[in-house]
C-alpha cells in the first residue's frame, strides 16, 4: 500500500488492507520467490509451487513434500506483531505425520510460535520453537480429515493468541516468549505431504 493510501486509511479509521498470496502468479516447480523455503532441525525440506486441480483458488498451491524434522516457509517482507495469519491447507499424506501449521512472530527458522493441525492425531495444537527446540503449549481435540481442505487461523493480540479450525475457535493460549513483530509463514513436520493456499495476513 502506498504511504498516501496508509496515511488516508488512518485518518479515515480504517485498517491497512490485509495481503493474500494465492501462488498462482508464481513459477511452478520451485519455492515461490519472495519466502524463505527451509527447515529447523535435520533432513530436506522440499518446498515447490504446483498446479492443483481441487486448489480452492486455482490452479497453484504451495507444496511440502520432503522430509524435515520441522520444514518451514517464511514470507520475507512481512513483519507482524499484533493481527492475524489464515491459510487453507491439504494434508494429502504421511505415515509418521500428516501436518500444516502457522508460524507468527518468526525471528528466524529457530525461533517462532506455530499452531498446527494434525490429520492423524486429530487435533489443534499450539507451540513456541526456541533455539529450534519445539514445546507444546495447549492442544485441541478437532476432526481434521486428510485429501480435504480446511482453513486454519490464528488471531494474535499482545500476549494472546486464539487458533480457530474451519472457522471454529480451538483454542486459546497466553504467552511473552516473542514480544516482537516477526515473519509468518507455513509449517509442516517429518513425512508431511500438505498442499497451502490462500495464505492471509493483515495487522489490527
Amino acid at each position: 500500500m502506498k504511504a498516501s493510501m496508509l496515511f488516508a486509511a488512518t485518518l479515515l479509521g480504517v485498517a491497512p488492507s490485509t495481503e493474500t498470496v494465492n501462488f498462482d502468479k508464481a513459477e511452478a516447480g520451485k519455492p515461490p520467490t519472495g519466502w524463505t523455503a527451509t527447515q529447523t532441525g535435520s533432513g530436506q525440506a522440499k518446498w515447490a509451487v504446483v498446479q492443483d486441480d481441487t486448489a480452492p483458488s486455482k490452479p497453484n498451491v504451495l507444496k511440502q513434500s520432503g522430509e524435515a524434522t520441522y520444514p518451514v516457509c517464511l514470507k520475507d517482507d512481512s513483519s507482524l506483531r499484533d493481527g492475524f495469519v489464515e491459510v487453507k491447507f491439504n494434508a494429502i499424506s504421511g505415515r509418521e505425520d500428516q501436518a500444516a501449521g502457522l508460524v507468527w512472530r518468526a525471528k528466524d527458522a529457530n525461533n517462532y510460535y506455530v499452531a498446527r493441525a494434525n490429520a492423524l492425531e486429530h487435533n489443534v495444537t499450539i507451540y513456541h520453537t526456541i533455539n529450534g527446540r519445539r514445546t507444546e503449549k495447549k492442544r485441541a481435540s478437532v476432526k481434521v480429515a486428510s485429501n480435504q481442505w480446511h482453513t486454519l487461523r490464528v488471531d494474535v493480540q499482545t500476549n494472546h493468541f486464539t487458533v480457530s479450525f474451519n472457522g471454529q475457535k480451538s483454542l486459546e493460549w497466553d504467552d511473552e516468549t516473542f514480544k516482537e513483530a516477526g515473519k509468518v509463514g507455513v509449517w509442516t513436520k517429518a513425512d508431511s505431504v500438505t498442499t497451502f493456499d490462500d495464505f492471509t495476513y493483515g495487522a489490527k
